[in-house]
């Protein structure tokens, strides 16, 4: 089996912070560069400047998903221009992303235009933000539980609600540690039957009930926005949320993962396991934040992941 010595990691939403980026752009100019892109291909569709978002907040403000999806997007895409600057050997043989992650790594692999993807995942973030506020949802992480776990306990907080609630599992981040999403009172009940069922809950400071069928009015709305985007097949593995395998090398199927990506779980615990047994190494996530890092902790302690949210974190090496 080959090695691949360079399996980069995209962030996903929850990354976010004020000031994020920052350091990279005042260390490179192609850092810079690339958010003065960003700036550009959004001007007009957000109140105020992406970099300046990021910058500046407030964190209520980047907080919003239509704010921080192309936020963290943008980040991350700058810090790999700036890594690159640093160490022009560096290249990216398989990628991976947290939920709006995915397509930063689609676009590191070549599959989509950085316009492309910064456009598309600003739709994606605001048909979310707006899915979110009609539907009244949210999250609550769930820890000690596997995946049947889980399956059960949401069957079983349902079971004394109305039949209209709906709480499913949305994010397999890291061996007991998953979040549900669903309606408010559903998210409420989970969180206060957890310790009953001898786990812990907690309830998330979401915007809604991402990833679950609460969000399907998002979801075809973003097949239509796919539906105008011109994809390439990647030149490199991408891993997909949805069946924690590699996308197949056909563009048809890479717009339909990505769509359901919206209303299934992301399987990113899942995504890890099938990359290390096919033989990646190498790890190195991409700013903001260090959440990924954090997560292969509890997913393989003897993998490192190196962390470049700032250039300083950049001792570059494979």
């Amino acid at each position: 089996m080959s090695m691949h010595d360079c399996t980069i990691l995209c962030p996903g939403q929850g990354a976010q912070s004020v000031g994020m980026g920052q350091a990279w752009c005042e260390a490179s100019p192609e850092a810079a560069a690339v958010m003065a892109e960003a700036d550009r291909i959004l001007s007009g569709s957000l109140s105020k400047l992406l970099s300046e978002s990021c910058f500046e907040g407030p964190i209520d403000w980047i907080n919003r998903t239509d704010v921080s999806q192309p936020a963290i997007l943008a980040c991350s895409v700058a810090c790999w221009h700036g890594m690159q600057a640093v160490d022009p050997s560096i290249e990216s043989q398989v990628t991976a992303g947290l939920s709006l992650g995915e397509y930063t790594a689609l676009h590191l692999a070549g599959a989509m235009s950085f316009e492309d993807a910064l456009l598309t995942v600003a739709a994606r973030g605001r048909l979310m933000q707006e899915a979110a506020e009609a539907s009244k949802g949210g999250m609550v992480a769930l820890m000690g539980a596997d995946e049947a776990q889980a399956v059960a306990f949401c069957a079983s907080v349902l079971e004394g609600l109305s039949s209209d609630e709906v709480l499913v599992p949305a994010n397999f981040n890291a061996p007991g540690q998953i979040v549900l999403s669903g309606s408010a009172g559903a998210c409420e009940a989970a969180a206060e039957a957890a310790g009953d069922a001898g786990y812990r809950g907690k309830a998330l400071p979401v915007a809604g009930a991402f990833h679950s069928p609460l969000m399907q009015s998002a979801a075809d709305q973003m097949a239509e926005v796919l539906d105008k985007v011109a994809l390439e097949v990647p030149a490199v593995k991408v891993w997909s949320n949805v069946t924690a395998r590699p996308h197949e090398n056909d563009i048809e199927s890479i717009k339909q993962r990505l769509v359901e990506q919206i209303t299934q779980p992301v399987r990113w615990s899942q995504s890890l396991a099938d990359m290390v047994e096919q033989g990646c190494t190498g790890f190195h996530e991409l700013a903001p934040g260090k959440v990924l890092k954090g997560l292969m902790k509890r997913i393989d302690r003897k993998l490192e992941v190196h962390n470049h949210d700032t250039p300083d974190a950049t001792a570059v090496q494979s």
